[in-house]
């Protein structure tokens, strides 16, 4: 992380917010404000992760091309979507302080929670969901009552779900308490509401639905409901073929 630091008002700079030497006297007057603390002289920020506001206004680093990338942990209650007839909270709620109009790559079910990645980049939402790639998702699920290793056997080699066959998965038990047990399941493909029609045909009701991974892409400590850009490494690990 720390290779990933660079002096505020050279970050500032970069974003065209003014030259290096008038965002220092920003910064020495109190105009700037570092993961909402007010920024000193002698700060660092890593572009991907801190957050940098000018008068209250995001500062962005400028991507080449106008591309923007990011990942959000998407909590429960937020439907997929940029907008909603229904007036139902949506994930557009979420990243509407990001200038460009990222939309979802994929989609989270509006129960479901994590990772979610958005972007404004055609050619990459088709290689990270294109079929072909076949890019690993990674789940956290609850359910109950608890499942038997039998069943996640048969989970993991694949079952029928409206009249055809689920692809190979991984499902592993990782703990169990009272009447719930908590798995990982890693899938290959992206049917609607997967994992939880997998788990009906057991009657199995899921009680926590959580995404912690995409590919090599992990969403590690990230907060419910905020976002992050993505490194250049792993926009990298998503693509490469």
């Amino acid at each position: 992380m720390k290779n990933n630091l660079v002096r505020l008002q050279k970050f500032m700079a970069d974003c065209g917010v003014a030259s290096r030497r008038k965002s220092e006297e920003l910064i020495e007057n109190g105009a700037v404000k570092l993961n909402g603390k007010t920024a000193v002289l002698g700060d660092k920020v890593n572009p991907s992760v801190d957050k940098v506001y000018v008068h209250n206004k995001r500062v962005v680093m400028k991507r080449k091309g106008g591309k923007r990338y990011i990942m959000l942990n998407k909590p429960r209650g937020f439907v997929t979507t940029m907008s909603d007839e229904m007036n139902r909270k949506c994930v557009a709620d979420l990243v509407k302080d990001i200038p460009e109009r990222v939309y979802p790559v994929g989609r989270l079910d509006k129960d479901s929670e994590g990772l979610l990645i958005m972007t404004n980049d055609g050619e990459f939402a088709n290689l990270v969901t294109h079929p072909k790639q076949q890019v690993n998702k990674v789940y956290h699920v609850t359910v109950k009552p608890d499942m038997t290793a039998e069943q996640a056997k048969t989970l993991s080699g694949g079952i029928v779900i409206d009249g055809r066959k689920t692809a190979p998965c991984e499902v592993r038990i990782m703990g169990r308490t009272d009447d719930r047990a908590n798995i990982e399941m890693v899938l290959h493909e992206g049917r609607n509401r997967e994992i939880r029609k997998m788990c009906e045909h057991f009657d199995l009701e899921v009680i926590r639905l959580r995404r912690i991974a995409i590919g090599n892409v992990k969403m590690g400590k990230l907060k419910k409901g905020m976002w992050r850009d993505l490194t250049e490494a792993e926009i990298r690990k998503l693509t490469a073929k």
